[in-house]
């Protein structure tokens, strides 16, 4: 059982790990939780590969982390999850230029957007949220099976409480845009996509973990109104009395727990929140994974609609 909580930061669940030799990337590592995980695991030993849509911004990044951590084995790599030809090239290039990948932490998204499409036509947040990263994964998937530790991290989020997918409609062609019941099926998506790489890859030695970081005042909110951001802190009153905002963090604890915490070897599909792993709560609005993001047929019935989506092929 997890000794870490609610209030535990990156340095409280990383302090004594050595993770000297070992190559994470992480994606959306520009800012926020992305950027804090970076420095948490770079201040262990790590060689940390940022990845995000704006150079300029992963170079700020880079140089705030070297403030901190002068001697920090940093690269940087641009990615843009909205377009399947960039992430084409970009994995194209972090096959080239690394060796292996140990720890994979798909950490960056979008949240309440309004209704925008990909540069390959899907529902923004479905598309950059799950299939990005699902397209993403697959193509690092050779680099990952190189590697030691063999951990893949999915930030999904409470929202998935809000959906979960609508296979038939995840693009809302049909049905009237949401932004929240989006954001909700994207990351019931990322929970999804955590069970299938179970299911698929643990025989290789390789587990995943969807992470719920907590509430966190980042840019992620960036696309909120001032109406919807109301809505969202009466809903999550009204559900937590208690709620406090995590600090980053705070709020990045739980992805770099999942992926050290010696509890968890050999063990995933499983979703986390606060350091540990949640129950199965179908009713509470203040915690737990809902019985659908975990539901095995849904996960291979999304695994399967991604593939044709994207055309992604993940080595067998």
């Amino acid at each position: 059982m997890s000794t870490f909580g609610k209030e535990s930061t990156t340095d409280e669940v990383l302090d004594g790990i050595d993770l000297t030799g070992m190559t994470v990337f992480v994606t959306g590592a520009n800012s926020g939780l992305g950027q804090e995980t970076a420095r948490a695991m770079a201040a262990r030993g790590a060689h940390i590969i940022m990845a995000g849509r704006d150079q300029g911004k992963l170079d700020d990044a880079e140089a705030a982390i070297r403030a901190d951590l002068p001697d920090a084995q940093l690269d940087t790599i641009t990615l843009d999850l909205a377009s399947l030809e960039s992430i084409g090239a970009a994995t194209s290039r972090a096959r080239q230029r690394f060796d292996k990948i140990d720890i994979l932490i798909n950490n960056a998204g979008v949240m309440a957007t309004p209704f925008e499409h990909t540069t390959d036509g899907f529902e923004r947040q479905f598309g950059t949220n799950h299939l990005g990263h699902f397209a993403m994964t697959a193509e690092l998937m050779p680099l990952i099976e190189r590697g030691t530790a063999k951990r893949i991290v999915n930030l999904s989020s409470r929202g998935h409480h809000m959906a979960p997918v609508d296979f038939d409609d995840p693009h809302f062609t049909q049905r009237p845009y949401d932004p929240w019941t989006s954001y909700g099926q994207s990351k019931t998506a990322n929970v999804l996509f955590t069970v299938g790489i179970e299911q698929r890859y643990a025989v290789m030695g390789i587990h995943a973990y969807a992470v719920h970081p907590g509430g966190i005042e980042t840019n992620l909110g960036r696309h909120m109104t001032p109406e919807m951001r109301e809505a969202l802190m009466a809903r999550i009153g009204s559900r937590d009395g208690g709620f406090q905002w995590k600090t980053i963090p705070q709020g990045a604890a739980t992805t770099c727990w999942a992926a050290t915490a010696a509890e968890l070897e050999g063990r995933g599909g499983i979703y986390c929140e606060d350091c540990h792993v949640a129950e199965i709560d179908d009713e509470s609005a203040s915690g737990g994974v809902r019985r659908y993001a975990l539901n095995p047929s849904f996960a291979d019935r999304l695994w399967k609609l991604s593939e044709e989506m994207t055309g992604a092929k993940f080595p067998t």
